[in-house]
């Protein structure tokens, strides 16, 4: 009996570290979440909600430079809205939120940015601007994989996205924006953490 019960336990043992070192390694689990309850209900749609925010968050091309919102409605409609420097990155949106459990229909009003050798100049000078390694905003935010403070260019014009931890933040990613050369114009639409909910 107690052979039968230590090997009980090495088995769970060795279940759950070969569970945790496959998170580690980045690999999905085995185990799936649990499924929905009947579209429209508050339960589904806070999952699907929760299963776009991931799926959104871990596309390979997503970065600094692009800006994805979505919005979940009661019948199982996503509504994809944004801007992205890559077509791919919209098309792989739209796929990656079809598999999703509960999704009835996807609407892609993912915009692609124009092809701009000048915009592309003016975004790395904006990276530059604000991520600086002598700024306090990079060792906040700018070691993060996919920094939170995102800058989108569009036709020589920028617009700063995102969530920061405080109104100083927010403010001195603004004027380290303006003070970039070349630039029309600089829009503020960072939004400071706990100000209001979040989606």
């Amino acid at each position: 009996m107690k052979r039968l019960i230590s090997a009980f336990v090495l088995f769970s043992l060795f279940g759950f570290n070969a569970s945790a070192q496959q998170s580690r390694r980045g690999q999905q689990p085995t185990m799936k979440s649990p499924a929905p309850r009947a579209t429209g209900t508050a339960r589904s749609i806070e999952f699907i909600k929760r299963e776009v925010r991931h799926e959104l968050a871990t596309l390979p091309w997503y970065g600094v430079f692009d800006w994805l919102e979505y919005e979940v409605r009661p019948d199982g409609t996503v509504i994809l809205r944004g801007q992205v420097v890559r077509p791919t990155t919209k098309s792989d949106a739209e796929a990656r939120v079809k598999e999703i459990e509960g999704v009835a229909r996807v609407v892609n009003e993912i915009e692609v940015l124009p092809l701009s050798p000048q915009d592309d100049r003016l975004r790395i000078a904006l990276y530059r601007a604000i991520y600086n390694w002598d700024s306090p905003l990079f060792t906040k935010y700018g070691v993060r994989a996919v920094p939170p403070i995102h800058i989108i260019v569009k036709n020589g014009r920028a617009t700063l996205k995102g969530v920061v931890d405080s109104e100083m933040d927010k403010q001195l990613a603004f004027t380290a924006a303006r003070g970039v050369p070349g630039l029309f114009e600089v829009t503020n639409e960072l939004r400071v953490e706990g100000s209001e909910r979040r989606s």
